[in-house]
């Protein structure tokens, strides 16, 4: 049976449907922390008979290592996940994320800002230098969020109801780059809400970026989606598996035991006799229940 063929249960002409996304950044292969996400993204939106689009992160370019977002890209289909829509490359997205950044400086909650690194106190906290007006004698490096008082309530699938101060953890942060790039931030969003993304499913290391997120949001009138974070997956030392820290790739060849793997760290342990890949998903997708995925990271 193709594996395409056997996991796309979906209903895209539902009025509100289910949209859920994968965003991988094309700076190396996917590692089994990029895989655990991709999974849970992938199964939250098949059980939900959603949509499920794959988008390319690769707005940083001294970041990004050629041939890694195609090389991302097999190693999904090696597994059986395929976008149910065309790829969406982030890159190519830059009026989306003008006009969001427009729409903040008209209401007020865009300001440019003066300051490099070397002028934040050592926490890397914004004191709010020029949240008012650039001091005299500077120039706009960068375009900045101007951050509420009040703290930001956060409800999350997994790991409950949270508050985030911002005042405190952040300040006003980036929204445009010194190097004019757009910022992580608001190039999400923005791509979010283009794509009617309903639930966002990705790693707990992302989860402290899901206030501001949330906030960004809200202030482009916006629904804002549900939140979903997954357990991170670290190593026998407790370390974040990640590209950066080198983490091994995805080996492609025995596809069905690294997904045997994945569901057990996401709580989920498949019966034995299940061998193959079709199988493993088949199980996957009518067993899937979000209240079992655990809190405390999987080490492998």
């Amino acid at each position: 049976m193709d594996a395409r063929h056997n996991q796309n249960k979906r209903d895209p002409g539902r009025p509100g449907t289910y949209r859920g996304r994968f965003a991988p950044s094309p700076t190396g292969p996917l590692h089994f922390g990029s895989l655990l996400a991709a999974t849970g993204s992938f199964l939250q939106a098949r059980s939900n008979r959603g949509a499920w689009l794959v988008r390319v992160e690769d707005i940083d370019p001294p970041r990004e290592v050629p041939g890694a977002a195609k090389n991302q890209l097999e190693t999904l289909a090696s597994f059986g996940m395929f976008s149910d829509e065309p790829v969406v490359y982030q890159s190519r997205s830059s009026a989306l994320h003008e006009s969001a950044l427009e729409r903040l400086r008209a209401c007020g909650l865009a300001f440019d800002c003066a300051c490099s690194r070397r002028d934040l106190p050592d926490s890397g906290i914004y004191p709010g230098t020029c949240r008012d007006s650039i001091p005299p004698g500077k120039t706009a490096r960068s375009v900045r969020f101007r951050v509420p008082s009040a703290p930001v309530e956060l409800v999350d699938r997994v790991f409950g109801a949270s508050s985030h101060s911002l005042m405190e953890s952040c300040g006003d942060f980036v929204i445009r780059r010194a190097d004019g790039l757009f910022a992580y931030q608001l190039a999400v969003v923005a791509d979010d809400i283009a794509a009617g993304i309903t639930e966002i499913v990705r790693g707990h290391d992302l989860l402290d970026s899901s206030p501001r997120q949330q906030l960004l949001f809200q202030a482009l009138d916006a629904p804002v989606p549900r939140w979903l974070h997954l357990p991170l997956v670290v190593d026998t030392g407790g370390n974040k598996l990640s590209k950066s820290s080198g983490a091994d790739p995805v080996q492609r060849a025995r596809p069905a035991g690294a997904l045997a793997v994945v569901l057990q760290a996401l709580g989920h342990r498949p019966p034995a006799g299940l061998r193959s890949l079709e199988s493993l998903w088949s199980w996957a997708i009518d067993h899937w229940n979000p209240e079992r995925i655990p809190t405390e990271p999987f080490e492998i």
